[in-house]
């Protein structure tokens, strides 16, 4: 069952989940990244193993997240797949017909390289570079970005963790939520991603996700 904590910016509320993924209250959007849908059969196209229950999983998460916000449309901040088409697009493509009137807003990530016919058909509205909505931008990678007329800025791409020390020299690295000033880092939704280790400057604030929990570190 997924944890969720509420955060303000800009005076808009947004649910942070456990299930790596955020609900913005005043829009009814769900916001997600880096889902890299397809790279479990890209790796097994190359000979390496991956079942093909990790993207189910990824998917069955979707699918309950969207049963449980009832979101007016999903953004999505780049990466919402992987590499070029393999099986895992064909049943996406039969998972997304179950939710063809959810209009889907993806911002381009690197990794999204299938051709514009494919999201056509998929539904899937694409937006280069950067998609606006009131006082908020959404961008893919926001490094080197500058905050435009007071904007606050969601993006992806790093894949974020945070390292928790315990007793003695024992470290674990956990999946996170990272906000700074003027921008926001979400985790990667898909299972089969890595994280990359930040380091928050004093004033940012970090949400770490540890199991079924979410753990304000600071």
């Amino acid at each position: 069952m997924q944890h969720i904590i509420e955060h303000i910016i800009l005076g808009n509320g947004f649910l942070l989940s456990t299930d790596k993924c955020i609900f913005w209250q005043e829009e009814k959007a769900l916001i997600l990244s880096d889902l890299h849908l397809g790279k479990s059969g890209h790796f097994r196209k190359a000979g390496i193993p991956i079942p093909q229950a990790v993207f189910k999983e990824d998917m069955q998460r979707l699918f309950t997240l969207i049963q449980s916000f009832k979101p007016q449309k999903i953004i999505v901040v780049g990466d919402l797949f992987h590499s070029r088409d393999n099986k895992e697009h064909d049943l996406f493509l039969k998972w997304r017909n179950d939710f063809i009137d959810l209009p889907i807003e993806l911002v381009k990530g690197n990794h999204d390289i299938l051709k514009p016919d494919w999201y056509k058909e998929a539904s899937i509205t694409i937006h280069p570079h950067e998609l606006t909505i009131s006082d908020f931008s959404f961008t893919h990678d926001n490094a080197g970005c500058e905050p435009i007329n007071g904007q606050y800025t969601f993006c992806g791409h790093i894949h974020p963790g945070i390292i928790i020390n315990g007793l003695g020299k024992q470290s674990l690295k956990f999946p996170c939520f990272y906000f700074a000033e003027n921008y926001a880092v979400l985790p990667a939704f898909g299972r089969f991603t890595g994280t990359h280790r930040i380091e928050p400057k004093q004033s940012d604030t970090v949400f770490a996700i540890v199991k079924q929990d979410i753990i304000k570190i600071q």
